[in-house]
């Protein structure tokens, strides 16, 4: 699912914060692997729409996630995982992660990124 965007201004707030939020999404995957029993690929797919996805396994056990929902969850504050299914739903913009001069907040991107990987590690099995 796309996220409907309401107009050109949100939209181009959504375009300003995508790519540094995809970076910063990565990156913070890389260190919670780095300190966990999970191993992590990335896998390239085409349907729904072109993307990829974190594929997360360790032992008998094996968790995909899509990067981009995870980007919509960082970038839009009312996007959560269960509007994945949905046909399309109207999102607004974490207006909080971009600064008084337009710009990217840096350091609100970092920590609102941490906070959903290590949700999302925390979520997984112990064993």
């Amino acid at each position: 699912m796309k996220p409907k965007i309401k107009d050109t201004a949100a939209w181009q707030q959504a375009e300003l914060l995508m790519q540094p939020a995809l970076i910063r999404l990565i990156d913070n995957i890389r260190k919670q692997l780095e300190e966990s029993v999970w191993q992590g690929t990335y896998q390239e797919v085409q349907t729904p729409y072109p993307g990829y996805h974190l594929r997360l396994q360790h032992q008998d056990k094996e968790f995909t996630f899509d990067l981009w929902d995870l980007c919509y969850q960082i970038c839009f504050s009312n996007y959560r995982l269960s509007h994945a299914q949905s046909e399309s739903v109207e999102v607004e913009i974490d207006t909080s992660l971009i600064d008084e001069t337009g710009d990217v907040d840096w350091n609100r991107l970092d920590a609102k990124t941490k906070q959903l990987v290590e949700q999302i590690f925390a979520g997984l099995p112990a064993n």
